[in-house]
Formats: C-alpha cells, structure tokens, sequence
C-alpha cells in the first residue's frame, strides 16, 4: 500500500524558523555588518539573538529584511560551493 507523497514546498525559506535565520546571519556576516546591512537597534546595540527575535516578531517590515538577506545568504553560499567545485 503506498501512501501518497505530500508535496514539497517551492519557498526556500519553509521550515526554517527565524531563530535560525538570525544566528546564521550573525554567524555569516557578524553583528557589526548585520546591523550595516539591516540598521535596526536589535542588531546594533547589544545584540542577541533572543532580543533580536522579540523584535523581528513584532516587526513585519524588520522580518522582511531578514529573510531577504537570508536568501542573499544562502545564494552566496552556493556560488560560493559551486566555484570551489571548478
């Protein structure tokens, strides 16, 4: 008996949960150039990720900007494999 296959999401950022987003943002880039990039106070004065969520939970334009980079990210990463590869 076989179970039909649900289907997989098209959107990148399905599964993902914005605590992640945040930590490999800051892992990617660092808190200095996190806040360059997206200049809000959760990135540039005394970051941490649980301050940085509060906010980004409360601000739908502020989450935008994260998850817009996050793909950015996730885009130069793979550029970044596929070059090694050559």
């Amino acid at each position: 008996m076989t179970t039909p296959e649900t289907p997989r999401s098209r959107d990148p950022l399905h599964g993902i949960t914005l605590e992640r987003m945040v930590t490999e943002l800051a892992d990617y880039f660092g808190w200095a150039e996190l806040g360059e990039r997206i200049p809000v106070r959760c990135f540039n004065l005394d970051p941490s990720v649980s301050s940085s969520l509060k906010f980004l939970r409360k601000t739908p334009w502020a989450r935008e900007k994260v998850e817009g980079l996050y793909l950015f990210m996730l885009r130069d990463q793979k550029r970044a494999a596929r070059s090694q590869d050559d």
